[in-house]
């Protein structure tokens, strides 16, 4: 993933996806809203910042105007927005939902992305993980362009691939995105779901062992042939 910097509006973005997720922590003792500490650090990620002291580096960086956009702790005492400390940052980061957190991240970067339409599917198994004994197998949909990982879910061991395209899919807004995936995924109930559910277009490999598609697609005229949906005509879509 590529650094960046957030704009003003795009913090503010973060700021409100992230507000739908519940406090976990007991108020007594609370000093800064969960909200601000996880745009924070998920800002300072995004700039490159690999550590939880990185990040709380990071948050001593930022003006009172930012912060106080961000909403963090005013302290009366010293007229002046606080930023949260290391520990603080460390303490929320380790007892968060990681799992609530990526979704709502996926969501956003969707939307902080609009003109990187293609989104790509690919799964992998991870090198030197295994879970009960067995290995992890990943199954991710990511942007073409800032290879951002948008979500991602574990494939179970008894199933494959196929099976887990609209829970990978399901919870994203893709609406007028391209689906890139490889042949295994050249299958017709998920590019009408693709197509007819999500609203999106696809982009699927053929190869030899569909030989009856296959042919179907060797008799198109290549000089007038159209993908199965276009951004000026809509209707034409049509599950392969």
């Amino acid at each position: 993933m590529q650094r960046c910097s957030l704009s003003a509006k795009q913090m503010e973005e973060l700021r409100s996806q992230l507000l739908t997720l519940k406090d976990f922590r007991r108020a007594k003792g609370t000093r800064h809203p969960l909200v601000t500490v996880l745009t924070i650090a998920i800002a300072a990620i995004l700039a490159g910042a690999k550590h939880f002291a990185a990040i709380a580096e990071w948050a001593t960086r930022l003006s009172q105007q930012e912060l106080k956009r961000l909403r963090a702790r005013f302290n009366p005492k010293t007229k002046r927005f606080e930023y949260p400390s290391e520990p603080t940052i460390r303490r929320v980061l380790q007892a968060t939902n990681v799992e609530a957190v990526e979704l709502l991240l996926g969501q956003w970067f969707l939307k902080a992305s609009p003109q990187d339409d293609n989104v790509a599917i690919d799964g992998k198994t991870v090198r030197g993980a295994s879970r009960y004994g067995s290995k992890v197998h990943l199954l991710s949909a990511f942007l073409h362009d800032q290879g951002v990982t948008v979500n991602q879910v574990a494939v179970p061991e008894n199933t494959n691939e196929i099976t887990m395209i609209k829970v990978l899919l399901d919870p994203l807004e893709l609406h007028g995105k391209v689906i890139t995936a490889d042949a295994m995924h050249t299958q017709r109930e998920t590019a009408r779901y693709i197509v007819e559910d999500k609203k999106a277009d696809y982009l699927f490999v053929v190869k030899d062992n569909q030989k009856e598609l296959r042919d179907d697609i060797s008799l198109l005229d290549k000089e007038n042939a159209f993908p199965p949906c276009t951004p000026d005509n809509r209707q034409s879509a049509r599950p392969a």
